[in-house]
């Protein structure tokens, strides 16, 4: 038995690729890869019945002249590509070749989680067929953007347990392919029959990439001998995975199983190896990181030093100690108290060995870039001791000799994050309301950003909150995006202030669209009602932009109306409106 095979010979495959080419960028700009005929024959000119001449007795004295066809007439070189493609459409469709009947594929699995309820169902097909762009034009509109929201129902639906309409998953996988930041919460939602379809088209082995091993099963934990097999002869993907759920389990059997190939594995997959041992990591991690510190590998040891340095009793965080307190100390011969600095003079090998890069980045000067590297590593814990029992309020409030007080608050910043010591991010931050919201430590919007991470998510809301009601939307952007998802009472109502603010003074919301669209996917839905009253158009003030009201109106008519839809799409789900979406953050 033989079944016909799709596949044709490359070159005839690159003919038709070139006259689809050819067809998108018009004969004009590119030559077709065939040679097209542009004169076409006229035919002759055929009679119904109803025309045609009744037959006469042949006259057998006349010779009667060969019919000839029709006279040749130029055709436009587009007409001649259509030809040219329906005559290759056709060849390609009777070229078929006979082949071997393919093995039958395997039954896609079970997927035991609940059934999507059927309006859910409906409302994912709505959010899947919407393409960003399709209306045209800038201007948005007063409709809520349909893929700006299937993050967060694909969050809620993944919480609450639910698998996809078998229909949907060639859409689910499709829209994961054009949006990267989808890809972890479709492919959970989505299921093991979504890597089962991956198989079968090359478009979706994203999928197969992305899932740790590819999908493929794991033996179980206590499977001694499944274990050591998978670990010593499984692609690395499979290595990756199996080793990263013992971790999750058995850090200590994870360890073990690490080091008995460590030896002999390659120095991009030790450095990813490595990186498994973020989760749960322990003193007991120590000997063998610091052991990694003797790696061959430069990446590999500044992993390994950077995952000692998070632990504050280690070896090496006392090594960092020791150095960062030889360079820093408090000078009591001046005024008032004041913390003074003198960065190392050189990188010694033990500092290399403990991670410190020698080599400063283009612009930094070498004393510096040292100095900030020790401080980052050592122990916040370290300070208080050193600088005279002080809390870290009051450290960071001392002054700094010498102009250094940016280079040390900086890496004390990055200290804290590393180490997710609130209490010092709390220090570095300053009150929200503190004059351009600088604080005494953060330099910049991006560590006040990760500062703020280590808070808890009420406390991270309210500092937001302060910042906004002080300084406004302009540069609040990125702090809001480190806020739990839906915003707290406070920050929402900071954030509709500040809106409403702006609306009044009649700048253009275009300044704050990314607030915007932050607040349509993030205020809790209970606000659409206190929105009620900014959908009119306001007066203008003189001096406003014109037009400004009636963009502000239909930004504000937008953003009611996708709080509106959110509430509809927890309610498809199953939420209760007093249990809330999803949280994120």
């Amino acid at each position: 038995m033989t079944r016909q095979s799709a596949s044709t010979e490359a070159p005839e495959q690159g003919v038709w690729e070139e006259l689809v080419t050819a067809a998108l960028l018009g004969t004009d700009r590119r030559t077709p890869p065939v040679a097209l005929d542009t004169t076409r024959r006229t035919p002759p000119v055929t009679l119904d019945a109803a025309q045609r001449i009744p037959p006469v007795a042949p006259d057998t004295t006349r010779r009667t002249p060969p019919v000839s066809p029709g006279p040749r007439r130029q055709v436009p070189a587009p007409v001649a590509l259509l030809d040219a493609a329906a005559q290759e459409t056709v060849r390609r469709r009777a070229g078929l070749r006979a082949a071997p009947v393919g093995q039958r594929l395997e039954a896609a699995p079970t997927d035991p989680r609940p059934v999507l309820p059927a309006a859910a169902a409906r409302r994912l097909a709505a959010l899947l067929a919407d393409r960003p762009g399709a209306a045209g034009g800038g201007r948005r509109g007063s409709a809520p953007d349909l893929m700006e929201l299937l993050p967060q129902w694909l969050a809620t639906a993944n919480a609450r347990g639910y698998a996809p309409p078998p229909e949907l998953l060639p859409a689910l996988l499709d829209a994961a392919r054009g949006r990267t930041d989808l890809r972890p919460a479709t492919l959970t939602f989505a299921g093991p029959r979504a890597l089962w379809l991956a198989r079968l088209n090359p478009d979706w082995r994203f999928a197969l990439r992305a899932t740790p091993g590819g999908g493929a099963a794991l033996p179980r934990l206590d499977d001694i001998e499944g274990v050591r097999r998978l670990w010593e002869e499984g692609l690395f993907a499979e290595r990756v995975a199996l080793l990263a759920a013992i971790r999750s389990r058995e850090p200590a059997a994870a360890r073990a199983l690490l080091v008995s190939t460590w030896a002999v594995e390659r120095a991009e997959d030790r450095l990813m190896f490595l990186d498994s041992l973020r989760v749960g990591l322990s003193p007991r991690d120590e000997p063998f990181l610091e052991q990694a510190l003797d790696d061959r590998s430069r990446n590999v040891r500044a992993t390994a030093a950077e995952l000692l340095s998070a632990l504050p009793e280690s070896a090496l965080a006392a090594r960092m100690a020791m150095r960062a307190s030889a360079c820093v100390a408090l000078d009591h011969t001046l005024e008032s108290p004041t913390i003074s600095v003198e960065a190392p003079h050189e990188c010694d090998a033990g500092m290399e060995r403990d991670g410190v890069a020698p080599n400063a980045p283009a612009g930094r000067g070498e004393r510096s870039w040292w100095l900030g590297q020790l401080v980052e590593a050592a122990p916040l814990g370290t300070w208080p001791a050193r600088l005279g029992r002080r809390t870290p309020q009051e450290i960071v409030a001392l002054p700094v000799a010498d102009g250094w007080q940016g280079e040390l608050h900086a890496a004390w910043c990055r200290a804290a994050v590393r180490q997710r010591d609130p209490a010092w991010s709390r220090a570095l931050l300053g009150p929200p309301s503190a004059p351009e919201a600088g604080g005494p430590g953060a330099v910049s919007l991006a560590e006040r950003a990760k500062l703020l991470g280590t808070l808890d998510a009420g406390e991270r809301a309210d500092w937001v909150a302060g910042f906004i009601a002080t300084h406004g939307l302009s540069e609040a952007f990125q702090l809001l995006g480190v806020c739990a998802v839906p915003w707290a009472p406070p920050l929402g109502q900071a954030v509709v202030d500040a809106l409403n603010i702006a609306r009044d003074a009649g700048s253009y919301p275009w300044s704050f669209s990314g607030v915007m669209g932050l607040a349509e996917r993030c205020l809790d839905p209970a606000e659409a009602r206190r929105l009620d009253g900014l959908l009119a158009i306001p007066e203008e003030p003189e001096d406003a932009s014109p037009g400004a009201g009636g963009y502000w109106a239909e930004a504000f008519q937008r953003l009611v109306s996708t709080l509106r839809l959110r509430a509809v799409m927890a309610e498809e789900l199953g939420v209760r409106a007093d249990e809330g979406p999803a949280q994120k953050g």
